[in-house]
């Protein structure tokens, strides 16, 4: 695995250079060529303006994990004008390190540095760096850094080239910060040692990549106590100088024009510090107890509290006389003036996830890379949202935003447990005291204290060995070590009896390590010289960023660290101690190289298969991303009901299956260590529907019939039809109408979705209609009996057999009010019913259930209903 030493040999890749470009601020194809050449980069757009104005213009660019995108979001305006894809880089953690005319981006699952010239949207170059945490880059104008804080080497690089300038600055393994200070000092802290110095930066080379002067390197030029040594520390660079929290001894330190101030803090669990402060004020943020203490000139100033519970609180950020705390559980951002009183409560997306705060350009910049908006606020502390997926440059809408998980429950709180496996190994007028983690019992250990020939050592959490010195040689010495936390100390664990003697061993010459696909890691080395003993066992260390610990022993020349013992994805590198039989250490060995442990990654979480309802035989499938346990997950194997694919999002849509089908899925996530464990659920694909009456109704001339559908996961439509007619609507109840009165009907009902129809009928006839024969006598004269009876000639309610008031056809006479069934109606005669039905007058009759089907005037049938003769239909 490459690291920043092999720059050094190798040198940097530079990309071709790429000149031309279009109006409008339109990159290139050449552009876009050299950058998918160098980094797989891809530019999808740009505003109006040029790229150098904007990169002046309060900007700064905020990385996207879900998009894989890189936008330019301008302070002043609150909108991104430019994107750049990284497609290699989907959900990789990214740091980027960015001035006005420059941007080096780590992938930190990669390891890949790139560097990108912002005033032509171009990779300058490329080069390799261990993946994980453990390297970390900075940049200050033209100055640029790469810090390998597991071997302890700082390297600077010419941003322009990535290539090397001068000898690297060397400090013990394990070091800390990092970052420049706003005079462009680079701050490093040893905890080894409890020192932090500074480094500045060489001149450039007037061609870039072009090797410095003889003699031209960064320099160490200043150097603090701040701690004792092996003490966890914390480090936040300042305009001009750096804070160290000292987290063992609960202290702050700050070194400002040569001149340290040290304030003690009363916290109870381990307190953070953000990468860089602005002002004279240093907030200090303990997460446990969601409180930041205020720190100005040696004194811890002001305390207040943060609303919610857990302890997902980032470090506060001082900006524009307030203080900024992020929730990363929730996302909300809570905002405090400088006495300390809530002012704003930022809301977030409601999920957890990383929110990051960056002061650049006079603003400060609100960035969750796994959400699609960010946030803006000036110099007034007014907040402005930022949409980063603005004008749907990648199309489409981010994906949508499940329920956040219920809190976990609160853990009881005790003092830790004992320390594990305490061991004591002699040496020259010394003792090496190594141990593994204490159980914490619900609130973070802040320290180990190591008591034994007189001595009283505190060390940090993260550093679980100490060497003892100022012992005498022939003496025996046990040593005792227990664990402290907010609950206070816990119990006390002995080591071995050792006797420090000057008949030490050789430490091995040199140590090799290598991380196996199995998340083991196998650290080997040649047999040391025991001087005239035999070597008993060896004793394994390993250094993190900041941390050094036990990693085992072993009576060979190799030992294979258990997968999960040491955290996947963090930089290790290792030293070895030879013991002999008389229970005497050497010195360390040289350190090892730098490994990252991986193993296949985890399932995916919060698998759902769903019913594509508009889509035959088809299963849509969506997950949270796999914990990819030290290396990137290249892609996610998905067997739906036996058809495999292959995807590099999260989420997937297989067809082809059948209809009504019940389908198992399964996914898993593929790193380079292979497949992991899978994920699985279930789902059905889309079936046709079924449908079943539940009722009928009619009246003369329709027919009402209500149902149920069981739409087999689809969308469904439905329609009704009988008597030639047809009617679509929804899917409970459908009216046919224009149908015949008194007439026995078959209504089918149809509903159809992707899969196909599903029917079902019912039998329904249609009211009839009846009329009544009216004839009412007159006022006066013959009047008075006109309607009595039948008599010669015409008179009301007479029925023929054809519609004509033919003497020869007429059948009979109706007496006023008999109640007649209607059938249909014909056109014939003109008839008059004058004063004996309301002057009503028609050519139309009516055919109506009278010795068989026979005629009457409409003029002397009313029609029930309100007399329409819409009703019938024409005979």
């Amino acid at each position: 695995m490459a690291t920043i030493e092999d720059v050094t040999s190798t040198g940097a890749q530079a990309a071709p250079p790429r000149s031309r470009r279009l109006r409008g601020g339109l990159v290139t194809v050449g552009t876009v060529v050299a950058l998918l050449a160098a980094m797989g980069l891809t530019v999808l757009g740009l505003g109006a303006a040029d790229n150098a104005v904007a990169n002046y213009d309060a900007s700064s660019w905020l990385w996207s994990t879900t998009r894989s995108e890189m936008a330019r979001v301008n302070g002043v305006t609150a909108r991104v004008d430019t994107r750049v894809e990284v497609p290699g880089a989907r959900r990789h953690q990214v740091q980027v390190a960015q001035t006005d005319r420059l941007l080096i981006l780590r992938d930190l699952n990669t390891g890949q540095v790139s560097s990108l010239d912002l005033a032509t949207l171009q990779i300058t170059a490329t080069t390799p760096t261990a993946p994980g945490f453990g390297v970390s880059v900075a940049l200050h104008e033209d100055s640029a850094f790469v810090v390998d804080a597991v071997q302890g080497i700082v390297r600077q690089l010419d941003p322009r080239a990535l290539t090397p300038v001068g000898e690297p600055v060397r400090y013990p393994p394990g070091i800390t910060g990092g970052a420049f200070d706003g005079a462009g000092r680079l701050w490093i802290a040893v905890p080894s040692e409890g020192t932090v110095s500074a480094v500045t930066a060489a001149e450039l080379p007037a061609t870039p990549g072009a090797a410095p002067p003889a003699g031209v390197s960064p320099k160490r030029v200043e150097t603090y106590d701040v701690a004792e040594p092996s003490h966890e520390l914390v480090v936040s660079t300042l305009d001009d100088g750096v804070a160290v929290l000292d987290r063992t001894s609960t202290s702050l330190v700050t070194v400002r024009g040569g001149r340290t101030q040290r304030a003690d803090l009363a916290m109870s669990a381990p307190g953070s510090l953000p990468i860089r402060t602005s002002g004279q004020d240093v907030p200090v943020t303990v997460p446990g107890e969601r409180k930041v203490h205020v720190v100005r000139d040696g004194a811890d100033v002001r305390q207040f509290s943060v609303p919610g519970a857990g302890d997902g609180l980032t470090p506060a950020v001082a900006w524009a006389g307030r203080f900024y705390v992020a929730d990363e559980s929730t996302g909300t951002v809570y905002s405090f003036d400088a006495d300390g009183r809530l002012v704003q409560t930022i809301k977030g997306t409601g999920r957890p996830g990383p929110v990051e705060l960056e002061v650049r350009e006079n603003h400060l910049f609100i960035n969750p890379p796994d959400a699609s908006t960010a946030r803006v606020v000036d110099d007034r502390n007014r907040v402005r949202e930022v949409n980063k997926y603005a004008n749907d440059v990648l199309g489409g809408d981010p994906p949508p935003v499940p329920a956040p998980p219920p809190p976990p429950k609160k853990p009881r709180v005790g003092k830790p447990g004992a320390p594990r496996a305490v061991t004591a190994a002699a040496g020259n007028a010394s003792a090496r005291v190594s141990w593994r983690p204490a159980a914490a019992n619900g609130a973070a250990i802040t320290r180990y204290v190591v008591e034994g020939a007189g001595q009283r050592r505190e060390v940090g959490a993260n550093q679980r060995s100490v060497e003892i010195t100022g012992l005498t040689n022939g003496e025996t010495y046990t040593f005792a070590v227990h664990a402290v936390n907010a609950k206070g100390d816990g119990p006390a664990r002995k080591s071995n009896p050792v006797t420090p003697t000057a008949a030490v061993p050789d430490p091995p010459a040199s140590v090799t390590a290598q991380a196996r696909p199995d998340g083991t890691v196998l650290v080997s080395w040649p047999e040391a010289n025991g001087q005239g003993n035999t070597i008993a066992k060896y004793a394994v260390t390993a250094n993190s960023a900041g941390a050094s610990a036990p990693a085992g022993e072993s009576s060979k020349t190799e030992l294979v660290i258990a997968a999960g013992q040491l955290e996947y994805g963090n930089q290790y590198a290792f030293t070895v101690v030879s013991i002999n039989d008389k229970g005497a250490g050497s010195k360390a060995s040289p350190l090892s190289n730098t490994v990252a442990p991986f193993t296949a990654p985890a399932a995916p979480t919060e698998l759902k298969a769903s019913t594509v309802a508009d889509q035959p035989g088809t299963v849509a499938v969506q997950w949270a991303p796999a914990v990819d346990n030290g290396r990137p997950v290249t892609k996610y194997l998905v067997d739906v009901g036996g058809k495999t694919s292959e995807v590099t999002d999260t989420r997937t849509t297989v067809g082809g299956l059948g209809n009504g089908q019940n389908v198992t899925v399964k996914v898993k996530a593929v790193n380079e260590a292979g497949p992991g464990p899978e994920a699985t659920a279930t789902a059905r694909t889309v079936a046709a529907p079924r449908v079943t009456v539940t009722g009928s109704s009619a009246d003369t001339t329709s027919v009402t019939v209500s149902f149920t559908v069981d739409a087999g996961g689809g969308n469904a439509t439905c329609s009704a039809a009988t008597g030639g007619k047809t009617v679509s609507g929804g899917c409970s109840s459908l009216r046919v109408t224009g149908l015949t009165p008194g007439t026995a009907y078959t209504v089918t009902v149809t509903a159809t979705n992707a899969a196909g129809k599903g029917t079902a009928t019912r039998d329904q006839s249609t009211d009839p209609v009846y009329g009544i024969a009216t004839c009412n006598n007159g006022p006066s004269g013959d009047q008075r009996t006109y309607c009595d009876k039948d008599v010669d000639g015409r008179n009301g309610n007479e029925i023929f057999s054809v519609p004509q008031q033919l003497n020869s056809k007429q059948v009979g006479w109706a007496k006023p009010g008999t109640r007649l069934r209607a059938y249909c109606k014909k056109q014939g005669d003109d008839v008059d019913s004058w004063i004996y039905n309301d002057q009503k007058r028609s050519t139309w009759w009516v055919q109506v259930a009278y010795d068989g089907k026979n005629y009457i005037p409409w003029a002397w049938l009313n029609l029930e209903g309100g007399d329409n003769l819409n009703v019938l239909p024409t005979c």
